[in-house]
């Protein structure tokens, strides 16, 4: 689905075949020379998805993106480097810094369209199971965690504690908000709980569905539950 893309690069004629491109393909792009002019960009209008080159003077990628990770308003905002580096040292690197996607050069464009519209699409979809809508029955939410909670106490078949397969790095604003949900508490008891936002909210749940592959509420407190991700 078409959205807003902030564009990075210090090569302006790559940067502009790839404005051109997306554009053409129905996205709105705003564009940077450098990370500064990026920063700048964010703080004027919030993108739905950041692409940005690695390789860049006085500021990179790298710390462009850990600058984006520490800001509770760009937290969960998706990033794709493209970069002319493609040793898979490179792309551990990446991903470790909290990138969505990596697109060595050269590319093709019409995959990087893809990428870009799977991960709009999947953000939809997560932000979207993250928000408590009007058509939601809080009341079966709730009891439904509260089940959960009630069968893990009791010792029950239905959830088996055990240590967590995989460690996820959880970012202590994400973690918070977990242990809130685990809770049973919904996103407007958790922006008050927090003293942030409901959207805020969202995206955190949103990248919480993301990181332990759930799509619900009950789907990410049993999995909690399951693997003792929860701290209270």
């Amino acid at each position: 689905m078409p959205g807003q893309i902030l564009l990075v690069d210090d090569e302006p004629g790559l940067r502009e075949a790839v404005q051109a491109y997306l554009e053409d393909s129905g996205f709105d792009v705003l564009v940077a020379s450098n990370a500064k002019e990026g920063w700048d960009k964010l703080e004027q209008a919030m993108p739905d998805l950041v692409i940005s080159d690695i390789m860049m003077p006085q500021v990179d990628g790298y710390q462009f993106l850990q600058q984006m990770r520490e800001d509770d308003r760009f937290e969960t905002l998706p990033v794709i480097f493209l970069t002319a580096r493609g040793m898979t040292a490179d792309r551990i690197q990446g991903y470790q810094a909290g990138c969505d996607a990596y697109l060595p050069k050269p590319f093709d464009p019409e995959e990087l369209v893809a990428i870009v519209t799977s991960l709009l699409d999947r953000r939809t979809v997560l932000t979207k199971a993250a928000s408590d809508s009007d058509k939601s029955d809080i009341a079966d939410i709730r009891e439904q965690i509260a089940q959960i909670r009630s069968m893990l106490t009791q010792g029950k078949t239905g959830v088996t504690q055990t240590p967590a397969p995989i460690k996820i790095d959880f970012t202590p604003r994400e973690q918070s908000v977990l242990d809130l949900v685990v809770e049973g508490l919904m996103n407007k008891e958790i922006a008050r709980r927090l003293e942030t936002s409901v959207r805020n909210v969202e995206k955190y749940v949103s990248r919480l569905f993301s990181k332990t592959g759930t799509n619900s509420r009950t789907e990410l407190v049993r999995y909690a539950l399951e693997h003792g991700l929860h701290t209270q």
